[in-house]
């Protein structure tokens, strides 16, 4: 059987451009490797207690907005409602460093006034950032790249308050060690701050539900269990793909939502010229506590918070299995007025080493690891929130092992490589790179990063 589309990967980048292309770009198919669609974005029921994977929450929550909003945008790609993802908006999240703590909702002009409590000397540079985040064209494939962090300082005098701005922007996208692109950092900037946070009502569960059910609708195919070993290139381009059993399934285009290494390790024509960096190095753990109650009751009514306790940020694969000195922790039962549906709970991502979690063969001294680091990161969290050591009745770790699994990611690299494919294009003809490694960012952006390329590709601009 012949296909004029297939994507590799049902997350919601894949997805997403599944829908474009079924509507639009003739018979589709999507092929993903495991039993469920979302890859790191999905779902799992642990201890009977159902578990969010990768979400904490979905960014760029502006409702109210022009049409340009991306989430607008995307439900109008997606011939959606926004009330069909039952976002529920945050009430108030913070950045906590030594000495200062800023919190921001929804509304920028909230954490316009924190920043100039906190800093007044810096309230004219903060402007002055906020000013080229709105006027920046983020949207344009074309564009150079350009330190994010170095604008950022250019700016921003106070080095405290630069580093407390940088770390929320690259713990929720930084795909590059110490710094992001100057393009990203900016559509981060305006989805966390301009924009803000919201969590889906019923979890990702709702979100991939929604996707799968516009597929179908859409006339759109899904193979799941059904992974991709090659993709075949000649000189006329992409000619078939071979999955994991030997199949071999004709295709006029493939859009890869694997990564760009991971997609030149299944076509090496693939790989780009110019491209200095290779694979991404940075991974995380990420702990859940489900608890015996609320966590407003016991002390904390944030959402999420970043936090780091050194002056600097430090944002690079570590030598330790967890850094330990930051990470972000997530309260969903703290989003709207009485929380989301599912079990108390709190969430800690936290920078880790790879090779640590993956070097680890015998599963009982894996599991001993995890219940070892995973306290460590409780008490860690103890430091910047009321301490619910004690109300934790059920906790379960997935680690960088865990993401390589999933999304077979090099290096289970969250965010991919540091240098992404803006226009998704490769040296393949019909070959195509869609999600982290196009360079979108967030559940929101991956999204909307398979409908861009997708659409590049049904406006004729092969």
């Amino acid at each position: 059987m012949r296909y004029d589309n297939i994507i590799i990967g049902a997350g919601l980048s894949g997805l997403a451009a599944g829908i474009r292309l079924a509507r639009y770009g003739g018979k589709t198919l999507i092929l993903e490797r495991h039993d469920r669609a979302g890859g790191l974005n999905s779902y799992y029921h642990a201890g009977g207690h159902y578990m969010d994977v990768g979400l904490h929450a979905m960014t760029n929550y502006n409702p109210h907005g022009p049409s340009s909003a991306p989430l607008l945008k995307l439900a109008r790609q997606l011939k959606a409602r926004l009330a069909d993802f039952g976002l529920v908006p945050q009430g108030h999240s913070k950045i906590v460093f030594p000495g200062a703590s800023l919190s921001f909702t929804n509304e920028f002009a909230h954490f316009q006034d924190e920043v100039a409590k906190a800093f007044p000397a810096q309230k004219d540079n903060f402007a002055k950032l906020a000013r080229l985040a709105g006027e920046y064209d983020e949207l344009n494939l074309n564009a150079k790249h350009a330190s994010g962090r170095e604008t950022v300082s250019s700016i921003i005098t106070d080095p405290l308050l630069a580093e407390m701005i940088m770390c929320p922007l690259l713990f929720y996208g930084g795909s590059r060690e110490g710094d992001m692109d100057l393009g990203q950092l900016v559509v981060m900037f305006k989805s966390l701050f301009f924009e803000g946070f919201a969590r889906p009502l019923g979890g990702m569960k709702t979100v991939l539900g929604l996707l799968l059910d516009i597929y179908a609708k859409e006339g759109g195919e899904i193979r799941l269990e059904t992974g991709v070993k090659q993709i075949v290139a000649g000189d006329g381009g992409v000619s078939s793909v071979v999955t994991d059993m030997g199949e071999i399934i004709e295709c006029a285009r493939v859009f890869s939502s694997a990564g760009l290494w991971e997609t030149v390790a299944l076509c090496p024509q693939a790989r780009p010229e110019g491209v200095q960096s290779g694979p991404g190095r940075l991974s995380f753990m990420e702990a859940v506590y489900v608890l015996d109650r609320p966590a407003r009751e016991l002390g904390e009514d944030s959402s999420i918070i970043f936090f780091n306790n050194t002056p600097a940020f430090i944002y690079k694969k570590p030598d330790e299995p967890l850094d330990l000195r930051s990470g972000v922790i997530c309260f969903p039962g703290n989003f709207g007025d009485n929380g989301v549906e599912g079990p108390p709970m709190a969430r800690l991502t936290s920078i880790a080493d790879y090779a640590y979690w993956i070097g680890i063969e015998d599963p009982r001294e894996y599991l001993r690891s995890k219940i070892e680091w995973s306290a460590k990161a409780l008490k860690a969290i103890g430091a910047v929130t009321p301490d619910f050591s004690r109300n934790v009745v059920f906790r379960d770790v997935f680690t960088p092992k865990t993401i390589k699994r999933y999304t077979g990611h090099i290096n289970g690299a969250v965010y991919g490589a540091p240098d992404k494919l803006k226009r998704g294009e490769t040296p393949v003809a019909g070959l195509y790179i869609i999600g982290t490694d196009q360079g979108f960012l967030g559940i929101v952006g991956a999204m909307l990063s398979g409908i861009t390329v997708a659409n590049l590709r049904l406006a004729g601009k092969d």
